[in-house]
């Protein structure tokens, strides 16, 4: 070998996540799983037409809250597995994923399908980068103290106690998903405009008249903000573990590889099958970030080749607990939020202070 044929550090490090993928390929890991897919959309299916048969035969009832939360469970499982249509996981060509994902998305769940696509692929490219993941720069939470530092008003007095606040603000994750949708679908650009309008419009009229039909007018309203605060709630706590709490990048540090792109603000949940269902396979979200198509039955195998292979070159693969990472969540989120506390007050002066006087 000559010195020319010699490879850097840097081709080295760059050449990192190759050597994983071929692992990872020659496990068997990356190919599609359609088996897998088709009985987890058969049991979602079975699980709303049962729903919906209970819902009608219980009528005007006050009972029907406690079908609420059951159906916001199966929505979030239904958009888990969108999440997973959009990845190219479940079809390899574009038009069959697109028109799965809308109508997933816009007709099933309520969600522009287009606008989600284009935030997580932001996200996907740039974990927890300021200015590039969407994430990392949303309304509800301050990650960083210069976020908080920049935050006014009633998002100032929110951020100071951010942690304390943490789980009635994931209440609010499926209002403000419905909010994008309609500013997405009013003046957002759109691959398919007119499909997404007109599936979303439908679901919601649809919705709307199943629940007016069905129950009384005040009982429709009752329905409604228990289903979707149980859904912000349920889709706040599968992604809040993903990211939070771990290593954010400011807008001008200098880019990594892309296997240390992805693991580094990444958080795994060691977690058994029950969680792992719960989460729709983001319990494993550096093998997700990792490879992203990955079905969600061989994230689990892939996650110990993916944790051997980081400790084989010495990059940190950050796992823990359930409870753990909630905790770990709260206390960033409370260090942030007293950050704006620690600041210092501007002094006021003017034109006969001090010696002057």
């Amino acid at each position: 070998m000559t010195v020319q044929d010699v490879p850097t550090a840097g081709a080295l490090r760059h050449g990192d996540f190759a050597e994983l993928r071929r692992r990872v390929a020659e496990a068997g890991l990356l190919r599609r799983r359609p088996l897998y897919y088709a009985c987890r959309a058969g049991a979602l299916l079975a699980a709303s037409v049962l729903l919906l048969a209970g819902f009608t035969a219980l009528g005007a009832s006050w009972w029907q809250l406690g079908l609420a939360p059951l159906s916001a469970f199966v929505l979030g499982q239904l958009a888990l597995l969108g999440h997973d249509v959009a990845h190219h996981a479940v079809f390899s060509g574009r038009r069959a994923t697109d028109l799965a994902g809308i109508l997933l998305g816009n007709l099933v769940v309520g969600m522009s399908y287009g606008w989600w696509v284009s935030d997580h692929n932001r996200h996907h490219a740039h974990p927890n980068r300021e200015g590039r993941d969407p994430a990392a720069d949303a309304i509800l939470f301050v990650r960083t103290a210069e976020q908080a530092a920049r935050t006014r008003g009633l998002r100032r007095s929110v951020a100071k106690y951010q942690a304390e606040l943490f789980f009635p603000l994931l209440s609010l994750q499926a209002l403000g998903l419905v909010v994008a949708t309609g500013l997405t679908l009013v003046r957002g650009p759109l691959r398919h405009p007119a499909l997404e309008r007109t599936l979303a419009v439908l679901h919601y009229a649809l919705a709307a008249g199943l629940l007016l039909v069905v129950l009384t007018p005040l009982q429709a309203l009752a329905f409604a903000v228990v289903c979707g605060t149980v859904l912000g709630v349920y889709l706040g706590c599968v992604f809040a573990p993903n990211h939070k709490g771990m290593p954010m990048t400011g807008a001008a540090e200098e880019h990594t590889d892309y296997l240390r792109r992805q693991v580094l603000p990444s958080r795994n949940l060691r977690s058994g099958r029950f969680v792992h269902f719960l989460f729709g396979g983001l319990d494993l979200q550096i093998e997700h970030h990792l490879f992203p198509a990955m079905p969600v039955a061989a994230l689990r195998p892939a996650s110990r080749i993916v944790r051997a292979y980081c400790a084989e070159i010495g990059v940190d693969y950050c796992e823990a607990g359930l409870v753990d990472s909630f905790r770990e969540i709260l206390r960033d989120l409370r260090a942030v939020g007293r950050s704006i506390e620690a600041e210092p007050r501007p002094t006021v002066t003017g034109p006969a202070t001090g010696a002057a006087r």
